[in-house]
């Protein structure tokens, strides 16, 4: 163990063999400092047990070596033989750790010092006059926009002409007339720039080095203006960015076939993952269309063309998936490149909504009742293995239209199991317009913990968050898995136990009606209907909610607002019941039973809510506040 963190310092920290800096000329010692940073890069990466990125950052080093030896003199070579030991010893061991590297083979001493390195610059074909607004500003914008142009990433702005002279903290990266000692260029050569698995085409790459050499010259009317927008790749960028509908001549779907592909074999890089590889985030259709750091990663109609594509074919920069997991087969890829040549369109509810909920509710669309009740027993079982510790021999529940299961004794989940079946009757009375035969599609799962710190467990080991104090259940439904938690002592009686069932199994009886009710709408129902059924004193106790619901309509604004989501969740739900209150009052109930066969039918949300009550859902809650519909 010693061992390996003596091998970690030397790796952080730098060989305390390393040459002199006095002995070097000014361009050497920066070439030096560059590989030294850069291997200390892996080393930090490698102690958080970050292995992939600590594996891209030897790869940079490996490149940088490489580069620097094509005009190295024997001391710069030298110079580098310390960082050369702690490349191979970073190479062994991340290899231990089963991470596959390209071999590095140490660069033999140069016999004769070539010219001095600070006065050299080789020639560039092409290197006439270079326009920097015509010419190199578009390179720039398309291949280090969403990092230099749009923002200033490592302290480094390319955002206009004198931003680009300026450089970094670090120093200057362009100097006109020596391509060598320009930083720009060496970053893009040795791979470390663009990040994200991009990179700048052969011709593109000459282009500025030709303007580097003929001086880099500015020839626009101000050099502190913001760089020109336009051309193609800004044309690119906005095609790539825009959502396209399916037409019907397409063969593969995007829900259906490539979400589940992505979400297989991309979790933890760019789906669900703390910090995004690339810049690129994938947890749903908008942020994967909208592309990573180097730009967009698909190009419509072109798969071939595409950064996606590439990567996954191992064409660009670090094969993808990475982390160790197995290259995606040649009819899993073809699929992916087919989805893109028609179009990569979208056939999901919307492009905000996750591709894991997406992928779930196009497998639910064609599985059968029992498919989706064995798939959700499935899911079930391993939430409650991660939430709580349950006794062997305490058997789950199974009903009609229920799987009973948790921590508590035998005696209350069947309890429970006799309640939920029971309500069942009170919850079809409040929704008594939607089809009773295939309720939730599929056996709903309930959850049955003990005490108040099991339930308060569950939601955060589960679902990732705490819940409210005053909550003693809730539901949740992703598409597919369908389930209620709830606290249920053994002391308490089925009356109670019940109170705490109408509301949650009422909302999920909404949510799992269609591909889009919205949340807000399935929490409202079901909190109104739990209000209805209350006992007079229960009701009284609802005094605090009362207030709280005032208080969230009066900053509610507009239907408009709302709607976008500019509001707590918890204004939200208590807008929500209020609402859902008024549709289920005598005036309005023969167009919410309406909205709800609408919905049974497969007719989409808004499109439904409108047949049924002559008003589109912005326009009924503009009203519902008392304002002009259409006012928002």
């Amino acid at each position: 163990m010693s061992r390996v963190f003596s091998i970690l310092a030397v790796l952080l920290l730098g060989s305390l063999a390393a040459a002199r800096a006095e002995e070097l000329v000014g361009r050497e010692k920066q070439i030096v400092q560059a590989i030294e940073s850069t291997i200390r890069q892996a080393g930090g990466h490698f102690q958080a047990g970050r292995f992939d990125e600590s594996a891209d950052s030897i790869r940079r080093a490996m490149n940088q070596v490489d580069a620097a030896m094509k005009v190295a003199t024997p001391r710069l070579h030298d110079a580098i033989l310390p960082a050369m030991d702690r490349i191979a010893t970073a190479h062994a061991l991340l290899e231990l750790e089963g991470v596959r590297l390209p071999p590095f083979r140490r660069p033999t001493r140069p016999e004769v010092a070539p010219e001095p390195i600070e006065m050299r610059s080789p020639r560039v074909e092409g290197s006439g006059s270079v326009s920097f607004i015509e010419q190199v500003a578009p390179i720039l914008v398309s291949r280090c926009g969403r990092c230099h142009v749009d923002q200033a990433r490592g302290e480094f702005s390319a955002n206009s002409y004198a931003a680009l002279m300026r450089g970094t903290s670090a120093g200057t990266v362009i100097f006109p007339g020596d391509v060598v000692a320009s930083r720009l260029i060496e970053t893009i050569e040795t791979g470390d720039m663009p990040r994200g698995g991009g990179s700048v085409p052969a011709e593109e790459l000459q282009t500025l080095k030709a303007w580097i050499l003929a001086g880099a010259a500015f020839d626009g009317p101000d050099p502190e203006a913001s760089l020109p927008r336009g051309g193609d790749a800004s044309r690119d960028t906005a095609e790539a960015s825009r959502v396209r509908r399916p037409n019907g001549g397409e063969t593969v779907s995007f829900a259906g076939d490539v979400a589940p592909l992505l979400i297989d074999n991309c979790r933890g890089c760019h789906i669900d993952a703390r910090q995004s590889q690339g810049g690129l985030r994938m947890d749903n259709f908008a942020q994967l269309i909208r592309g990573g750091d180097s730009g967009p990663v698909l190009i419509p109609g072109r798969a071939n063309e595409s950064l996606l594509i590439r990567k996954l074919r191992g064409m660009e920069g670090q094969r993808m998936p990475a982390g160790g997991r197995p290259p995606l087969s040649d009819e899993a890829i073809a699929l992916v490149a087919t989805w893109i040549d028609e179009g990569a369109t979208l056939d999901g509810a919307d492009e905000n909504q996750s591709l894991a909920v997406m992928s779930q509710l196009a497998w639910a669309a064609t599985a059968t009742t029992e498919e989706k009740s064995a798939r959700r027993a499935e899911l079930a079982g391993r939430s409650l293995k991660l939430a709580v510790k349950v006794d062997s021999r305490i058997q789950p529940v199974v009903t009609e239209h229920f799987l009973i299961m948790g921590s508590s004794s035998p005696n209350t989940l069947q309890r429970v199991a006799d309640a939920a079946e029971s309500e069942l009757k009170e919850v079809r009375r409040n929704i008594a317009g939607s089809a009773a035969a295939d309720y939730f599609g599929g056996r709903v799962t309930v959850f049955v913990l003990p005490r108040r710190y099991d339930y308060s467990e569950f939601a955060k080991m589960v679902e990732g968050r705490g819940i409210p104090t005053d909550w003693m259940g809730h539901w949740r439904f992703d598409g597919l898995d369908a389930y209620v938690a709830l606290v249920a002592g053994d002391d308490e009686d089925r009356k109670a136990i019940a109170g705490r069932l109408v509301g949650p199994l009422t909302s999920l009886a909404i949510a799992t009606r269609g591909r889009d009710v919205p949340r807000w709408l399935a929490e409202g129902v079901g909190t109104a209907s739990a209000i209805r059924a209350a006992t007079p004193s229960a009701r009284q106790a609802r005094r605090q909610t009362d207030l709280e619901t005032a208080e969230a309509i009066s900053v509610m604004g507009s239907g408009k607002r709302f709607l976008e989501g500019k509001l707590t969740p918890m204004q939200v739900d208590r807008i929500g019941a209020a609402v859902a209150g008024t549709l289920l009052d005598r005036a309005n109930r023969r167009s919410f039973d309406q909205f709800l066969r609408n919905l049974d039918a497969g007719i989409p949300f808004e499109d439904s809510f409108t047949q049924a009550f002559r008003l589109k859902p912005v326009d009924f809650l503009d009203r519902w506040l008392g304002r002009p519909p259409g006012s928002n």
